[in-house]
Order: C-alpha cells, then sequence, then structure tokens
C-alpha cells in the first residue's frame, strides 16, 4: 500500500475527495456535493470554479461532471508502461482466437486496475473498463498476481480479517485465499466462477519477469454458459498461458 504522507496537505485531499465524489455521483450539483462531503457550499463551489478552469470538470447547467482530460493523464501513465506496449497486441489476439473478452490487469497501491481490454465477437459488456480499480481477490486476474507476490505484500493488500465480497462466491477469509493461492501456484493459472460479476466466469495467468517479478496478469472472461467442462477447465487455460508466456518472453528479449 502507499505509504502514508508526514504532512499530507489538506487541500489537495479535498480536492480529490471532490473529484471521486463527482464520479461516485455520476455528476451533480453544489448543494448535493456540498451534502455528500459535509462541506460548506461556498467552499465546494470554489473547488469546483478552480477545477472547471482548469478543465479538470465540465459544467453542464448546474451539474458538474469529471471531464474527459483526466483521460490525457491515465492514457500518458499507461502508455509508459512497457507491460501495455507489449501485451496489447497479444490481448487483442486472444480476444479475437477465443471471441470472449480479453483482459490485462496490474496491481498499483493494492488495487487491480485494467490496463487493456479486447472484444471477440461474442464478447459480453461488463462492467469493468480501462481504468477500473478492482479488489484482486475478487477476480481471477487479481488471484494470479497475488499468488506469486511476497507474504507480507498480501498482508498489506488483503490483511488477515474478512474480505469484502461481491458476490456470494467471493472468497471471504484470508484463510480461503491462502487455499486458492496455493491452488494457483499448482496449476499456472486462476478462475474466477461468479467471483466479481453473477454470471461471468474468467481464466487469468500471471505475467512475470525471469526475476519473479509479477508484471501483471492476462485473462479471459465470458458467460457462464459459455465457460463450461473442458473448454472452461483446459482449452481456455492452455489458451491464457500461452498467451502469458509469449508476453513474458517478448518482454524479457525486447
Amino acid at each position: 500500500m502507499p505509504e502514508k504522507a508526514k504532512n499530507p496537505v489538506k487541500t489537495t485531499m479535498t480536492t480529490f475527495a471532490i473529484v471521486e465524489a463527482l464520479q461516485e455521483l455520476d455528476g451533480c450539483g453544489v448543494t448535493e456535493l456540498a451534502n455528500h462531503l459535509e462541506l460548506p457550499k461556498s467552499t465546494i463551489h470554489n473547488y469546483l470554479s478552480t477545477l472547471e478552469q482548469e478543465e479538470y470538470i465540465k459544467k453542464e447547467g448546474t451539474t458538474y461532471t469529471v471531464g474527459i482530460r483526466f483521460l490525457e493523464l491515465g492514457a500518458y501513465a499507461r502508455n509508459c508502461m512497457q507491460i501495455y506496449d507489449i501485451a496489447k497486441p497479444e490481448v487483442d489476439r486472444l480476444a479475437e482466437e477465443t471471441g470472449e473478452l480479453g483482459n490485462l490487469l496490474i496491481e498499483e497501491h493494492g488495487h487491480g486496475v485494467y490496463l487493456h481490454q479486447a472484444r471477440g465477437e461474442r464478447a459480453v459488456r461488463v462492467d469493468s473498463y480501462v481504468g477500473t480499480r478492482v479488489d484482486l481477490h475478487a477476480t481471477a486476474l487479481g488471484k494470479s498476481i497475488l499468488a506469486h507476490l511476497p507474504t507480507h505484500r498480501v498482508d498489506e493488500i488483503v490483511g488477515h480479517g474478512e474480505l469484502p465480497q461481491p458476490t456470494e462466491r467471493t472468497v471471504g477469509t484470508r484463510e480461503e485465499l491462502e487455499e486458492v493461492l496455493e491452488e494457483v501456484r499448482t496449476r499456472g493459472y486462476a478462475t474466477d466462477n461468479e467471483e466479481r460479476l453473477e454470471g461471468l466466469r474468467c481464466v487469468a495467468a500471471p505475467i512475470q519477469a525471469t526475476d519473479g517479478r509479477i508484471l501483471g496478469a492476462v485473462s479471459v472472461s465470458g458467460p457462464v454458459n459459455r465457460m463450461q467442462d473442458d473448454y472452461f477447465e483446459e482449452e481456455l487455460p492452455n489458451q491464457v498461458l500461452e498467451t502469458a508466456n509469449v508476453i513474458e518472453l517478448n518482454i524479457t528479449y525486447s
């Protein structure tokens, strides 16, 4: 997890709280935002006016929303990552071959972050998009990463108490998670059986550097009715593992 700032700047924290609240509320007015954050309307208005002036938010009527300028920053950060440049064409190929949804995810500040998604001709629409952050323990991608992190890092990310459960199938305790991660290490890949979204299954494999560092994970997601039997247990894992291996080789020798 990120280190705590020794002297956090309150105005900076408030700025980001406002931006995140605009996202959470899907846009809102000054009064609603002030009530949500329990801050004076005059204070909220000053922050919003400044953010609008700097083009980070936009205003339509009385409603403020997050601006597209954040996309520029996110795209820049993503394009600086070697794994994105190398893995993108392989994830695209995987999605085309399977017809499903291909995903590339990394760990940052204890969360899983989608760097790239590619849609095959049969791919279903889900609630995630590039930049979406998810709990690592609730996804096949995240479990692939957790399985290869040092124990102290896993401690920092998931702790030892109960874990959030997006669905009734999600792993709920650290003890259960340890059993799952050991299985991931043995098999070489992870699965998600409706653990983040009901009706969706996923197969994921880790992407590792030659020194053992975990760089990210790649996966294929699809509806339960297609993710069945040998396809889900053998064919798809082999395709995902092959893709991860190609990415690892290309990273090593690039």
